[in-house]
């Protein structure tokens, strides 16, 4: 990912915090910013992870989360 790319925002605090929901709104954040090719590449990467911890590591790599 390019580090000089202006990162979107993601809700995950008070939200359902599964691995799913968190790979799904991370995404939707990422193609409502216009960034497909970025949500594309974040999906495929997150069903990887090898924890959750890596998971959220991964979203914040990706975007701002509040």
């Amino acid at each position: 990912m390019n580090v000089h790319m202006t990162k979107p925002t993601v809700k995950l605090l008070g939200e359902d915090g599964n691995a799913f929901n968190v790979i799904a709104r991370t995404r939707r954040a990422l193609l409502e910013a216009g960034m497909s090719e970025q949500a594309s590449q974040f999906t495929a990467e997150a069903f990887g992870s090898k924890s959750y911890d890596a998971l959220l590591q991964l979203v914040v790599a990706y975007c701002d989360v509040v």
